[in-house]
């Protein structure tokens, strides 16, 4: 239909977003002041991603400011709909943030700067950041339903307690616990919580957040996790790309957190580095590039802001949703 259009209406652009290569988006900046250090911004980047000074100020600053706005307008809105409602209390809701990818696209880091930006701006003062993994289910019930295949899949999430968790903090409760996960021993940590207390925004990082579930046989109404976001980004980057540093990385983590005590992927550490490259590859194949293909790169389409990076980690385009 819309390639029909199209036809009919050569000079209409019919993409709901707006794409600036990364000059035009750095203009956006305006006065927006750099906040954080060099040594801040190095220990903000994730194992094997890369972060600079003019990834800060080209990218994360303007868009730092867009959502400095735009949790402003958000707040704005909220205080008016409850003088219309008559309605008693301080009128805080947490903005939500959610940010989606693939495995080894840098979703960690970019979360990161941006809670760090967005708490140094004043009209956002706490800022609080999860990742979805701690809502994965434990192994010892991956392995009971035969998902241990499926880890990151949205099969493999306790997607209720997910729910229940972002129900919560929309409605403005306080000392909300999420669970917690070890990328080190690969599984949730059973006597381990991190608790959100009213923060201003909540930044919410993982693979699936912009999916929507299949919906139920009984035709029962049943919320997406989306539909908590007051905001989302997709991060993207080829498929050939995404598997270079996946590999790259499982590489590096032979070296580091595989060596840990207790690491799941103790195994991997002492092999010869050509059967380290074979589980590597492997597991991409098998595992993450289906999930990818499959839940991930689908959902691309339902972010309001869509970060294109290329070779070297470097954030080329940004496509932002029209209002």
């Amino acid at each position: 239909m819309d390639a029909q259009v199209s036809k009919l209406f050569p000079e209409v652009d019919l993409s709901p977003f707006r794409v600036f290569d990364r000059a035009e988006w750095a203009h956006l900046r305006a006065d927006a002041p750099l906040t954080l250090s060099f040594d801040e911004i190095k220990g903000l980047q994730s194992l094997n991603d890369r972060l600079s000074l003019e990834e800060v100020v080209e990218i994360y600053l303007p868009l730092s400011r867009l959502l400095s706005l735009y949790v402003a307008a958000t707040q704005g809105l909220f205080k008016a709909t409850q003088r219309f409602l008559e309605a008693v209390g301080d009128g805080k809701v947490p903005y939500i943030i959610g940010i989606a990818g693939s495995v080894a696209v840098g979703k960690s880091t970019t979360a990161r700067v941006l809670e760090t930006l967005l708490a140094r701006w004043p009209n956002t003062p706490k800022v609080s950041l999860i990742t979805t993994d701690g809502f994965l289910l434990p192994n010892a019930e991956l392995q009971r339903l035969g998902l241990m295949e499926r880890k990151g899949f949205p099969e493999s999430y306790d997607s209720m307690a997910l729910l229940k968790f972002l129900s919560r903090i929309k409605a403005g409760e306080r000392q909300v616990a999420a669970p917690v996960y070890s990328h080190v021993v690969y599984d949730v940590m059973p006597d381990e919580a991190m608790v959100i207390d009213r923060p201003d925004i909540l930044i919410v990082e993982g693979l699936n957040v912009l999916q929507p579930p299949k919906l139920p046989r009984d035709a029962q109404p049943i919320p997406f996790v989306s539909d908590f976001f007051d905001f989302s980004i997709y991060i993207d980057a080829d498929e050939d790309i995404l598997r270079r540093w996946y590999v790259d990385r499982f590489m590096a983590l032979r070296q580091t957190a595989f060596r840990k005590p207790g690491s799941f992927f103790r195994r991997y550490a002492d092999v010869s580095e050509g059967e380290a490259l074979i589980t590597a590859h492997g597991l991409w194949d098998r595992i993450n590039l289906p999930n990818l293909r499959q839940n991930i790169f689908p959902t691309r389409p339902r972010a309001d802001l869509i970060l294109r990076k290329g070779e070297n980690h470097s954030i080329e385009e940004v496509a932002l949703r029209r209002l």
